[in-house]
């Protein structure tokens, strides 16, 4: 059983925290695998469609035979009844677009890591008094890396981790990480749409597996391997 300091300490030294939704179980398992196979030992996947929960409860008993070491969590919980539901379905983490209390009381009730997304200085506040100590800073392509330089001093405890707008590019990544940031949420910037609909899982693999070591060189520039 992994607790809410384990997972957190998981996402941190993966450094990069892919998020996803797609219909089709098949798909599901094909890009999880990909994603698996690259490197990714956590996962967020989105409550964003009708087979949500079909999906969820088929990936984790998948994870289970498959999958060792795998942490899945989901996101885009919006309601206390949801984070009830998917806790039952053994998801790892809860993940929210926003804050709201009854989640977070949910959540402590559960024991579950509950990851709410935060856009102030209040809401990142009052999620702080409620318990949370990782915050998705959602949609990150509006606050920027300045944003989360201007509060880090402000919330010492809190691990912020941006989502939306973060891109696999070495100078956006730089920005995020130098900013103060424990680790990005990517979605449709690592799983593209279109790689999607090509069912290119091994163009994403080879493209989460370089995001993986990118990650880890500008966090580590000391283990840069010399030119």
């Amino acid at each position: 059983m992994n607790n809410s300091f384990q997972i957190t300490d998981k996402i941190g030294t993966q450094g990069v925290l892919p998020l996803f939704y797609h219909g089709e179980l098949a798909v599901c398992i094909a890009l999880t695998d990909a994603l698996y196979r690259a490197g990714i030992r956590v996962i967020e996947f989105t409550n964003r469609g009708p087979a949500a929960m079909d999906n969820f409860k088929a990936l984790i008993d998948y994870r289970d035979h498959h999958w060792a070491g795998l942490l899945l969590g989901i996101g885009t919980i919006k309601t206390a009844q949801q984070a009830i539901d998917f806790s039952a379905a053994n998801a790892d983490f809860l993940v929210s677009p926003a804050y709201l209390p009854s989640i977070a009381e949910t959540a402590g009730y559960l024991g579950k890591l509950w990851i709410p997304g935060c856009m102030t200085p209040s809401e990142i506040a009052a999620a702080e008094q409620s318990g949370a100590r990782v915050i998705k800073l959602f949609p990150g392509n509006l606050l920027g890396p300045e944003f989360v330089k201007a509060i880090r001093e402000l919330f010492p405890d809190i691990s912020f981790m941006p989502t939306g707008g973060v891109t696999p590019v070495a100078e956006n990544l730089q920005q995020w990480f130098s900013s103060g940031v424990f680790a990005v949420g990517m979605g449709s910037q690592l799983i593209s749409k279109s790689l999607l609909q090509q069912r290119d899982y091994s163009r994403i693999e080879v493209d989460t597996a370089n995001l993986l070591q990118m990650v880890q060189a500008i966090r580590n520039p000391e283990n840069k391997p010399a030119v």
